[in-house]
């Protein structure tokens, strides 16, 4: 009975720790960014990977630390169209773009220097 209880209460807090990362990807806005040359950094996640949790906070300090950089994210279960558009087929991807050319890509990092030496390689 224990172990019920232990495994509700993990999912419900995990659960309620993704339900304030939502998805902000705009077609539109991605475009416009990329026609005026500016750098992008999409976040492919999901709400139960334990990697994207660990990239979530660290990205929203980024968002602080790179404020000339646009930062998009969206929960690739729910958006499979902005997926296939942006040929990201993983959770935990982050993808830098600028010039409507994608210059990096990176699956499964979760540490600080990682994600940041990625999105500078778009600076």
């Amino acid at each position: 009975m224990k172990k019920i209880l232990v495994f509700f209460i993990l999912l419900i807090s995990t659960g309620s720790f993704a339900a304030e990362y939502k998805s902000n990807f705009s077609i539109e806005e991605f475009k416009s960014a990329q026609n005026d040359g500016k750098v992008v950094v999409v976040h492919s996640w999901n709400k139960f990977c334990t990697t994207c949790s660990k990239q979530k906070p660290i990205l929203k300090k980024a968002i602080k630390d790179f404020q000339n950089v646009i930062f998009m994210n969206f929960e690739q279960t729910k958006n499979k169209d902005i997926a296939r558009l942006l040929k990201i087929d993983y959770w935990t991807t982050i993808v830098v773009y600028k010039d409507n050319k994608e210059l990096a890509r990176e699956i499964g990092l979760y540490n600080k220097e990682d994600i940041y030496n990625l999105i500078n390689k778009g600076i």
